[in-house]
């Protein structure tokens, strides 16, 4: 979701944040690690080079949806971004957890468990948390791409504005 897979990256919900960031003039800088369709072990593998290149004050972690999507087990994918948290908090990061919902479609237990890892998770390791990042959009199809996946370009700000909530309480004022 974070790569902006079907829009340009520069429409996305990152790059707004950028711009937020510079209007509000709040001295911080946004790189976007993100890779579409990339899952948890994705994530793992590639977090620790990343965290060593561009040693970030803050770490937003949107990985998991791929993981829910292609039904691997929840309990990896915890691990795998528990891992994730623990790297980025050694190496100084605040990191806040975008938190996602799946469709219905492996099972209440499956779907349950998968959005509750979220919130354990935020738990655990004192993070912040925004519970599911497309709460605003999700019941508005129109904001979606034709692969009903993926938000479009109307669905950006909102997307920003739900991960602004708990991201600015994290933000150092000028």
């Amino acid at each position: 979701m974070s790569a902006g897979y079907g829009i340009s990256q520069a429409r996305g919900w990152v790059a707004l944040l950028g711009e937020r960031l510079k209007r509000e003039r709040l001295d911080y800088s946004v790189v976007n690690a993100s890779i579409s369709g990339e899952t948890t072990r994705g994530g793992l593998a590639r977090i620790e080079p990343a965290l060593e290149r561009h040693r970030p004050a803050i770490l937003i972690l949107e990985l998991g949806a791929n993981d829910g999507l292609r039904g691997l087990p929840v309990a990896q994918m915890t691990k795998n971004l528990g891992a994730m948290i623990e790297q980025a908090q050694k190496a100084g990061a605040q990191v806040l957890i975008l938190g996602m919902r799946l469709p219905p479609n492996y099972g209440p237990d499956y779907t349950q468990a998968f959005e509750a890892a979220f919130g354990k998770l935020a738990k655990r390791y004192q993070a912040a948390l925004v519970p599911f990042f497309l709460e605003d959009v999700v019941k508005k199809p129109d904001l979606f791409q034709p692969d009903r996946i993926h938000p479009g370009v109307e669905a950006q700000p909102l997307i920003l504005e739900r991960v602004w909530t708990r991201l600015r309480p994290l933000l150092k004022s000028p």
